[in-house]
């Protein structure tokens, strides 16, 4: 799983790209739409030059346009994006470098925001995480994704199908269906963490081994990740309010600004329902360690009962283990059975006084 070093992010000079993620493999292509009200056009794998013509073509110049760019190593092709877009030198930096928290940033007549997508992998124990950012500018949104995923499959189906009103909208409301498919994962990889801590709240009650505090552990720091990605995200999609009432960027549509505040009450939701998995596995630790305390006082009043039972039969085998030649005891023709019986009379009635007083 990797981490976001939110304090100790890895530094790089200003005005010097890298891209500081893992995903390096693939090539690095871009899809472009083109689309209005009554048609769309789409155009694969595309080059940056032909990027540039088609937004400043006459012809396209109020369709909305929404640009999708798989891969971040090539740097130079990030940089030139940038530049077409004229957007600062920081946000680019801030494009490649994976470590950075969610955030949102409004410049002007732009609108910057990146989010964590994050889905379980296939050993439960890791996180899958990929850094996606947004520029909205004017009738533009160019979205930057580490790697090729099917996250915005669905909104590409209702573009080519003109279903819904994706295609009466401007890109603002683009942007809400894409953060809302990433906020998905958040529920598909919650819900996969839930169905695992109700599995763990069960073997906490029955298994008394150690690898079971090993799993919550391993769960809680998964879950406290999660946390650490969505309140950022909460804070920026709550900041937007602030836009709307203050009237001072007018590339959200003032109707459109209910859509977002649907976002930040999803955030809100999925934070509660963290922080109760949070709980759940907390009551799963202290319960664990409650059974294994009981389990150990269960084992030291058992030992105890059985030494107590076995002071007075140590002390008579003491006694008559003394070499004295006057102890009548041992002249007796049944003392054998006779002390053999006493002793078995005296376990008999400790226990029998034991169970009675509840002790074992």
């Amino acid at each position: 799983m990797r981490k976001i070093k939110y304090k100790k992010g890895r530094k790089t000079q200003p005005n010097f790209y890298e891209y500081t993620g893992i995903h390096r493999t693939d090539s690095v292509e871009m899809q472009l739409f083109v689309y209005n009200e009554n048609q769309y056009q789409e155009f694969k794998n595309i080059h940056i030059n032909r990027v540039g013509e088609t937004l400043t073509n006459s012809l396209h110049i109020n369709d909305i346009k929404w640009l999708n760019v798989h891969g971040l190593h090539d740097v130079n092709l990030i940089k030139d994006i940038g530049d077409l877009l004229q957007v600062e030198p920081y946000i680019v930096g801030d494009i490649l470098n994976t470590t950075r928290r969610s955030k949102m940033e409004e410049l002007g007549d732009t609108l910057f925001f990146t989010i964590k997508s994050i889905l379980p992998e296939e050993d439960l124990n890791y996180l899958r995480v990929e850094q996606i950012s947004f520029i909205l500018k004017e009738n533009l949104l160019v979205s930057f994704q580490e790697k090729k995923s099917d996250f915005f499959t669905h909104i590409r189906e209702r573009i080519r199908t003109n279903a819904g009103i994706v295609c009466k909208k401007k890109n603002d409301y683009l942007l809400y269906l894409m953060l809302d498919a990433v906020m998905e994962n958040f529920y598909i990889t919650i819900e996969n963490y839930e169905d695992r801590i109700e599995v763990l709240m069960i073997e906490a009650k029955t298994n008394h081994k150690q690898d079971v505090l090993v799993r919550i552990e391993n769960n809680r720091e998964n879950l406290n990740y999660l946390k650490r990605a969505i309140v950022p995200l909460r804070d920026a999609l709550f900041s937007l309010k602030s836009f709307q009432d203050d009237n001072e960027y007018d590339g959200i549509e003032a109707a459109n600004y209910t859509f977002f505040a649907r976002l930040h009450q999803k955030c809100l939701e999925l934070l509660e329902q963290i922080d109760y998995d949070l709980t759940s596995l907390d009551s799963a630790s202290h319960f664990h360690f409650s059974a294994q305390s009981q389990r150990m006082n269960e084992i030291m009043k058992t030992l105890t009962v059985v030494s107590v039972v076995f002071i007075p039969l140590t002390f008579i085998v003491g006694v008559y283990g003394m070499n004295f030649d006057y102890m009548p005891e041992l002249r007796w023709h049944n003392g054998y059975f006779l002390i053999m019986g006493f002793m078995f009379l005296i376990v008999v009635g400790m226990l029998f006084y034991f169970r009675k007083k509840n002790w074992f």
